[in-house]
């Protein structure tokens, strides 16, 4: 699913994100649980202020975040 994010940008653009668009709420981001990087693209894990935990990347060459897992029921 693409998402809408708002992202810290310091050494670089993007560097993380602050918060996330999830359905018609915005969800800020808590922690970053952990992130890693490949050739075109970032991964996080966070915790938003829901409480739950996503994961959400962002593909570079496009400029797209997309929510790649969401948090199951009672999580």
């Amino acid at each position: 699913m693409t998402v809408h994010v708002e992202c810290y940008s310091g050494f670089k653009a993007d560097e993380r994100p602050l918060r996330f668009e999830f359905g018609e709420q915005w969800l800020a981001v808590e922690e970053v649980v952990d992130r890693w990087y490949q050739r075109h693209a970032a991964g996080f894990r966070v915790r938003a202020s829901d409480g739950n935990v996503y994961v959400l990347v962002h593909s570079e060459p496009q400029d797209v975040w997309t929510l790649v897992l969401q948090p199951s029921e009672g999580a």
